[in-house]
């Protein structure tokens, strides 16, 4: 067959491949096998990456079998072809034996095969292989460089980049994206001005890629005024006329919005997010999943149920998969909302879980306190074969403390470091210590503390002072505030908790002088708060609150409920009131916490059989959880109450914790 139809056939399948008919391409070139024409070395390239795509591994594996048995002869650029496509089907040992026995390895052939390394999270072996690169030109350093920031090696890759600039390598925009995303993973605000300065002179800073790590960064530094404001800029820039820099300013936009979107969240600005968000379902932008899994944990941290909702919905609708992320973030949003049930749910329809989607359930049940329900789960992910990391035994630590499953702690603490090797971060011991803490083993505390080395844990005290403030022990809340205050300035939450734990006793004289440090300091009690969406409006309420609309009716509520819940056992706990007053003052105190004044709202506005949630940014107190539970007993209604630490179910008048907290 003459060259002119050889290369007829070629541009037959390199256009079909330009045009995203990578499937269509094959088939021709099946065909064109067929009909007798001999491919060339160009035909064969197109085959290669189209299979690569496609993730057609067999056929991939066949094309070359047929070069090598028919002797084609074969050039660097199909040779890396051919390395290329065995990389990115996964076949990482069949790359590096082609890359060994390759002749002329020019430099894209080290950047494949040193890349894959980098996806084997094999940095070591890649590092060795980029040293030993004859010639290194900016995409080497940025391969490496990107590798060890995306494994979370950020001294290595500083290291790199610093290395790179020193060699005189011309900085491209890909090396300002990677050097911003470095900058925005360390939080390192002025290392990321000092490149945002390198991009103003390098006149780069227009372009699409480039101008979305800035937000990013800005936003991941806290700085949400200054994303804002490159956001804007950007957005009337594109939009000017003329002023196009290229032909994909949508795709940028829709990830400059992605990139707001998971700034506000990560920034405690839910409302902000929600209006780009709802900005880019208006005007159709492509929603990826990272933007969605940011919206989602937004209002699992808010406690929006109904909003949660509807954005599954949304997600359902539009036909986005459900990757182990998502589910993830799905799963995190109801439990964190209060519907375990559609928790597990989504847990039941996700086909592949790994790892991260058994921790969340583990996680999930055990924010309920439910920890014997979630060491039954944690044994079913080890029935599945899957591996537990030091997240999930978090995790499973949790819930054994708020389930108070002392002998269980203890023995899964031990089975996280001798079968599974994972050593013990901070997060663990303070689980420990809270398991510890709760169940009143306070000296055992001191004896754990000093047997894992860990006094120089700051939040390892928190918690044993905690322990301290539930027990009343005035004196050992007094030993442990002090090795506190040695390794951190005191907060006001600890300065509370002191406080609190000598008021639990009486010695006034003690909280005075504590809450004269307090305003001599300048640290101030953050106030209680809590909250509840009724018809997709989210109502707010503070301790004695007279701001809402409707309060006097909320007040008359609330004070006729508690005359009736008086009448069948409920007495309030003046004692839990930490100042010296009256017995009638005390009363009044705690008559109108918030959470009080949220189910007092709620009961006036919804029907008799629906559940009623109430989030709260502190701690229940004992007299407002012995208030639920009659309530739930009065009325018959099930209310479900997260506060800092975990949720509380009150039916019949119980809780699910049990009354242990």
């Amino acid at each position: 067959m003459p060259d002119r139809d050889v290369r007829s056939w070629t541009m037959l399948i390199s256009g079909l491949i330009q045009v995203g008919s990578c499937r269509m391409a094959l088939d021709i070139f099946v065909e064109m096998h067929k009909e007798g024409a001999v491919p060339n070395k160009f035909t064969f390239s197109s085959v290669f990456k189209c299979c690569s795509r496609l993730n057609e591994f067999r056929m991939g594996k066949s094309v070359h079998g047929w070069i090598v048995c028919n002797a084609v002869f074969v050039d660097t650029a199909l040779e890396n072809s051919v390395l290329d496509f065995y990389v990115k089907c996964g076949s990482f040992s069949s790359a590096k034996r082609f890359f060994e026995l390759m002749g002329d390895k020019d430099i894209v052939s080290w950047n494949i095969v040193i890349n894959a390394y980098i996806q084997t999270c094999d940095m070591e072996t890649a590092l060795g292989l980029f040293r030993r690169l004859p010639v290194k030109d900016v995409s080497s350093w940025n391969t490496i460089i990107d590798g060890h920031l995306r494994n979370d090696y950020h001294g290595i890759a500083m290291e790199l980049l610093y290395e790179m600039v020193k060699g005189g390598f011309a900085l491209s925009k890909e090396t300002f994206s990677i050097a911003l995303g470095l900058a925005a993973s360390l939080t390192a605000l002025d290392f990321g001005k000092q490149i945002h300065g390198h991009l103003l002179r390098s006149g780069l800073h227009f372009d699409g890629f480039v101008r979305n790590s800035l937000i990013d960064l800005y936003s991941k530094c806290g700085k949400m005024e200054k994303a804002l404001f490159f956001y804007k800029t950007f957005r009337k820039y594109d939009t000017s006329d003329g002023c196009s820099d290229n032909n994909n300013e949508s795709l940028d936009d829709s990830f400059s919005q992605s990139s707001m979107v998971t700034g506000y969240i990560q920034n405690g600005k839910l409302q902000e997010a929600l209006k780009i968000f709802s900005t880019m379902v208006t005007e159709r932008f492509e929603v990826d999943k990272f933007t969605l899994t940011s919206i989602v944990t937004g209002c699992a941290n808010a406690g929006l149920l109904e909003l949660g909702q509807l954005i599954h919905a949304q997600i359902v609708k539009a036909g986005q998969p459900f990757d182990v992320f998502l589910s993830s973030s799905m799963i995190d949003m109801y439990a964190k909302c209060g519907k375990l049930d559609d928790a597990w749910s989504i847990f039941r329809e996700t086909i592949v879980r790994n790892t991260v989607l058994w921790t969340s359930m583990i996680s999930s049940y055990g924010l309920h306190g439910r920890g014997r329900e979630a060491i039954q789960i944690f044994n079913w992910m080890l029935t599945e074969g899957i591996r537990p990391n030091e997240i999930s035994f978090v995790g499973l630590l949790t819930a054994c403390s708020h389930a108070g499953l002392l002998n269980e702690g203890m023995y899964y603490f031990m089975v996280m470091k001798e079968e599974y090797g994972i050593k013990p971060q901070v997060e663990h011991f303070t689980c420990m210590v809270d398991l510890f803490g709760r169940a009143g083993r306070l000296d055992e505390i001191k004896d754990f503390i000093s047997k894992n080395k860990i006094s120089h844990l700051a939040a390892v005290w928190k918690s044993f002072l905690s322990s301290c403030r539930i027990h009343k022990n005035i004196e050992m809340a007094r030993w442990v505030s002090t090795k506190l205050f040695e390794l951190e300035p005191p907060t006001a939450g600890s300065y509370i908790l002191l406080s609190n734990t000598c008021a639990s006793g009486d010695k006034w004289d003690d909280v005075a002088q504590v809450r004269g440090l307090m305003k001599e300091m300048g640290v101030k009690k953050h106030p209680g708060q809590s909250w509840i969406q009724l018809k997709n409006q989210v109502h707010s309420f503070v301790m004695g609150d007279r701001s809402h609309p409707e309060e006097a009716a909320i007040y008359s509520y609330l004070d006729e409920l508690i005359r009736r819940l008086k009448e069948i056992g409920y007495s309030t706990e003046a004692g839990i009131v930490m100042q010296d007053v009256e017995e009638e003052q005390k009363e009044l105190l705690i008559g109108f916490h918030s959470e009080k004044l949220a189910i007092a709202y709620a009961l006036m506005n919804t029907s008799t059989k629906s559940p009623i949630r109430i989030m709260k940014n502190l701690r229940v107190c004992t007299d407002c959880h012995s208030f639920m539970k009659y309530t739930s007993l009065l009325l018959n209604r099930e209310l479900v109450v997260r506060d800092l630490r975990r949720f509380h179910h009150f039916k019949h008048g119980d809780c699910s914790c049990g009354d242990y907290w």
